[in-house]
């Protein structure tokens, strides 16, 4: 992940001029370079990002002129707040929806949640943003069209990252959890008069819930593309509006530290549900698996 985000980086042009612009001689681009470690090949390039990266800095921000790591921290509360509230949003929403569809198979709350979450997944994040706004910003006035001021900047926002999350998730829960439910092992408790919210709670909940931890650890990558589109209609202040304004300045060192982190958080999180795994369904604890 790291030689791909250097390789990609430096393949879209040269920095010097495209930061400097047209009117800079080749003495201020010359300096500039030096200034930077620009100048130096390739392969030394790499091997101090490395470096840098293994001690805990991305470099200096071609821009802020400090280090890039800690101009990503400084605008990071904003897109953990509002990627915790998607996540929140998305994993009650989408849960409990799937798990009514699949206990109501066939019937009208199945068929009604299974449009909804198909529409989810296809209406795009920044159009889905603009409707919300269209509808209770601009209309009703309920909520404001932008900014981090309060509480209420941040629903519609959420919601709007939250929504394909939860259209994911609702499709998993309701297949994941109907297998479960078909499945011998609740038909033999069925016989045994055992009621039906204890079926579904003790046996048929804890199998279900390994596909859906899985469908939660891959989600962070689609709540941070998802902050990073979202940010930008609602003008939230967060990394993704850096990450934006950062590629177009060509500010590299901070656009890889963005991507560096992001990719981390995917992969701890992973690691992380393999953990829930264990807890979740004691069969995991097996030696043979």
């Amino acid at each position: 992940m790291v030689t791909c985000v250097f390789v990609l980086l430096r393949s879209v042009g040269d920095p010097v001029s495209i930061f400097l612009g047209p009117d800079a001689t080749p003495e201020m681009k010359a300096d500039f370079a030096r200034q930077l470690g620009l100048d130096r090949p390739l392969v030394e390039q790499y091997l101090a990002y490395v470096k840098s990266i293994l001690s805990g800095s991305f470099g200096l921000s071609y821009v802020y002129r400090r280090d890039a790591l800690g101009v990503v921290v400084d605008n990071l509360a904003p897109t953990l707040t509002l990627m915790g509230a998607a996540l929140a949003i998305a994993t009650i929403v989408g849960v409990l929806a799937g798990a009514i569809a699949a206990i109501n198979r066939k019937g009208t709350a199945d068929r009604l949640i299974t449009v909804l979450s198909s529409g989810g997944l296809c209406i795009p994040a920044f159009f889905l943003g603009l409707v919300l706004m269209l509808i209770f910003s601009i209309e009703l006035r309920w909520l404001p069209t932008s900014g981090a001021g309060s509480w209420k900047n941040l629903i519609l926002p959420a919601v709007t990252v939250a929504a394909s999350n939860a259209a994911v998730l609702a499709r998993y829960t309701r297949v994941a959890l109907a297998e479960a439910l078909d499945s011998p092992y609740v038909m033999a408790a069925e016989a045994r008069d055992i009621p039906f919210w204890r079926i579904l709670l003790h046996h048929a909940a804890p199998n279900a819930a390994i596909p859906v931890l899985t469908v939660l650890g891959m989600m962070v990558g689609a709540l941070v593309t998802g902050s990073i589109v979202v940010e930008q209609v609602f003008s939230w202040p967060g990394i993704g509006n850096l990450f934006i304004t950062s590629i177009g300045n060509r500010d590299i060192p901070v656009v890889q530290a963005i991507v560096v982190l992001a990719g981390a958080a995917m992969i701890l999180t992973n690691l992380a549900v393999e953990f829930l795994y264990v807890l979740v369904d004691p069969r995991t604890r097996r030696s043979d698996h």
